[in-house]
Formats: structure tokens, C-alpha cells, sequence
């Protein structure tokens, strides 16, 4: 898959939008693309992460919330495949920026929109060792 310019996304990011996005989707996208989603947003806020990374996951939280993708967010299983796809090459390209408060937040927030058995699903999506990235 070629990724998109995610330049062009950046405008059509914002929190509210973010928010109102992720609630809509989360129980449809699953605990893993909301977990990686909330990471990213949560990079947004650190004072580690530099302007150009915060611009690239603008575009990867842009390319979420557009409903206007390489794959329609309306087709079943595949629609937020590519959304996930991006967020994950992006994770990848920040993964160095993540700290556990990070990790605590999107957890804590994790657990108001899925149930308790489904909160041990993110774990597998980061290996053991931080410097390899998500996985």
C-alpha cells in the first residue's frame, strides 16, 4: 500500500473532531486502532515530540477523521484498515517519543469505551523491547 500524503490531512484535524471520531468508532475499529490512535494523539501534547513529528501525526489523525480515504471507512472490516496502516507507520516513525505516561493515558481513556477483557489486546501490539516499535 502507498501512503497517502498526509500533509493534506492536517487541516482537516482537530481535538473535537478527533474525539467525536474515536467515540463513533471504537467498538466497530476495535481496542487495538483506538489504542494506537490515542498514542499518537497523546504525542501531540508532549513538549518531546518536535514540530514536524506533531505535523506527521496531525496528518495520521487528519487521515482518521477524513472521511475521505484510500479505502471508505464505510466498508466493513477493510474501511479502517488503511487508517490503521498509517497510524502504525507513523507510531513506528515517533515509537522513540512514547513513554509510559503516554501509554497511561490512552489506557485510562481505553477503559471507559471497551470492557475489562478487552483492554489486555493493545499489550501485544508493542514488543518487550522499546526499541524495536510497535509491532
Amino acid at each position: 500500500m502507498e501512503l497517502p500524503d498526509l500533509q493534506k490531512y492536517k487541516e482537516k484535524f482537530s481535538q473535537k473532531n478527533f474525539i467525536e471520531k474515536i467515540q463513533r468508532v471504537a467498538k466497530r475499529a476495535g481496542v487495538k486502532l483506538v489504542y494506537v490512535a490515542l498514542i499518537l494523539y497523546y504525542l501531540i501534547e508532549s513538549n518531546k515530540v518536535s514540530v514536524k513529528d506533531k505535523a506527521i501525526i496531525i496528518g495520521a489523525l487528519g487521515y482518521l477523521i477524513s472521511p475521505i480515504d484510500i479505502v471508505p471507512d464505510a466498508i466493513p472490516i477493510a474501511g479502517l484498515g488503511d487508517d490503521m496502516a498509517v497510524m502504525l507507520y507513523v507510531l513506528d516513525k515517533v515509537w522513540g517519543q512514547v513513554d509510559d505516561e503516554i501509554k497511561s493515558k490512552a489506557q485510562r481513556k481505553l477503559s471507559k469505551w471497551f470492557d475489562d477483557d478487552e483492554l489486555d489486546i493493545p499489550k501485544d501490539l508493542f514488543s518487550e523491547d522499546t526499541t524495536d516499535g510497535p509491532v
